[in-house]
């Protein structure tokens, strides 16, 4: 029996702020450009313990998701004791991955970054294949957000 499903929503949104660390600044006293990348995932692990997906939630179903893919565009430096907003979007996908865009702001509200990462499941218990098909329970979970219609 095949499901029907409709997307209602494309995406979902969550902010959450850092404080630049004195260690993720560079000798010329701005954030290391591969830091970005960990605010990426500040953002990630922020957004996935609001909405009921997090790298712990998706373990206890037995699956990890790797990043396979990730993306930086630098606008403006962020410095040591700047607070950033970290604006991290999810985008709907018919496919098995979950796609995330970011937006860092300074404390000026200027953008400073943007960029995207695409992670995809695998088995976290056996061999970690990959799955080709969207696991049960990230399909119940875009159901409970409002991703998806029955």
């Amino acid at each position: 029996m095949k499901r029907k499903m409709q997307s209602k929503l494309n995406r979902i949104e969550h902010t959450n702020q850092v404080r630049v660390r004195f260690v993720e600044t560079d000798p010329l006293g701005i954030v290391w450009h591969g830091n970005y990348i960990q605010y990426f995932e500040d953002g990630r692990e922020s957004f996935g313990r609001k909405h009921g997906i997090s790298y712990l939630d998706q373990k206890e179903h037995g699956y990890a998701t790797p990043i396979v893919k990730s993306s930086t565009n630098h606008k403006l430096p962020l410095r040591y004791g700047d607070v950033a907003t970290i604006k991290t979007i999810y985008i709907d996908s018919p496919a098995a991955k979950m796609v995330f865009r970011y937006e860092i702001f300074n404390q000026n509200n200027q953008l400073v970054c943007t960029g995207e990462t695409v992670q995809v499941f695998v088995d976290h218990i056996g061999d970690g294949d990959l799955s080709l098909t969207i696991p049960e329970f990230f399909m119940e979970w875009k159901k409970n957000v409002g991703l998806l219609d029955e």
